[in-house]
């Protein structure tokens, strides 16, 4: 099988979001083991998201993107039973 430069892009950009949710993963731990309670991780999580993203690619793109996980929540994407099937 030949992969197309498309595709490596598309493995690479797969590879990296893996690894930044293990990243996430593991501060998530340490704040739990410190007592932060989840609402306020999360809180925090994407309040630096969004500021970054707004920095790095302006307010549209942080909206888009608010957008698309409100689909995604919508759809039933992140609840629990689906993530532990």
């Amino acid at each position: 099988m030949n992969m197309t430069s498309t595709d490596l892009d598309r493995l690479v950009a797969e590879e990296k979001k893996l690894v930044a949710i293990e990243y996430q993963n593991e501060v998530w731990a340490d704040g739990t083991l410190e007592g932060i309670e989840p609402e306020i991780m999360a809180e925090a999580a994407f309040a630096t998201a969004l500021i970054e993203l707004i920095r790095d690619n302006g307010e549209a793109s942080a909206l888009a993107l608010l957008e698309v996980l409100r689909e995604r929540i919508s759809a039933g994407e992140f609840s629990t039973n689906r993530v532990l099937q």
